[in-house]
């Protein structure tokens, strides 16, 4: 896939930042939020000068790769048929000031990103950007070869699909550690010491051969007994 469009689903501040990233690295850019292209207009026009203010579907029907940048917990206000047969990275996290009580989002037996392709069953699911704070994401991508240069972690189950959005987040200004399983994207989400990280690829890739799933298991567990 030639990828020159990018749509972004959520106008927050992960979703404005990646917006930011990907105009500067040449690509057409669109972007929609929660409710009419009138609320959103003067934010994108301001904020990310360039960038195309947009509903979904305009987003989704004008964009070669599509970026999910909302709080979990409102991924299935989206219609599954809207996303069918697109590329979508998956960039959500829950958090709980925003997506609230934790089994009310997410089955405590699989991944979010297992839930999200769940969800959208017509749809090639890949997670990226979510580890990051958007503070980080906005000021340390640098060109290939710097070596202040951070990572990203790029995860899914179709090969074809990560080799293509690692080669995204290569345009967009970061390494990347890849793994070909979805479910990996557990090694991500909060409460793991990957969460929030800003790390060159040779760390990045120390902690991700360190991770114990089952002791982060046992933690999550544990805090929700707390």
């Amino acid at each position: 896939m030639d990828i020159k469009r990018v749509g972004i689903i959520g106008a927050g501040k992960v979703g404005i930042v990646l917006a930011g990233l990907a105009l500067k690295a040449g690509y057409e850019v669109r972007i929609s939020g929660s409710g009419a292209v009138d609320k959103i207009d003067l934010t994108i026009k301001t904020l990310v000068p360039g960038a195309i203010a947009s509903e979904n579907a305009d987003v989704v029907a004008n964009s070669d790769i599509i970026i999910l940048a909302i709080p979990l917990s409102r991924y299935k206000n989206i219609d599954p048929a809207l996303l069918k047969g697109k590329l979508v990275i998956d960039a959500m996290n829950y958090w709980w000031e925003t997506d609230g009580i934790r089994e009310e989002v997410l089955d405590p037996n699989s991944t979010s990103s297992e839930q999200v392709q769940a969800y959208f069953k017509d749809t090639t699911i890949v997670k990226a950007f979510n580890h990051m704070g958007y503070h980080n994401l906005q000021e340390e991508a640098r060109p290939a070869g710097d070596p202040k240069r951070k990572a990203l972690f790029v995860t899914g189950d179709d090969h074809e699909a990560v080799d293509e959005v690692a080669h995204f987040v290569d345009t967009m200004g970061f390494d990347q550690v890849i793994h070909y399983n979805l479910a990996d994207g557990i090694m991500t989400e909060p409460g793991s010491p990957l969460f929030g990280a800003s790390l060159k690829h040779n760390e990045l890739k120390r902690v991700i051969d360190n991770f114990d799933r089952t002791e982060f298991g046992r933690q999550i567990a544990a805090s929700k007994q707390a």
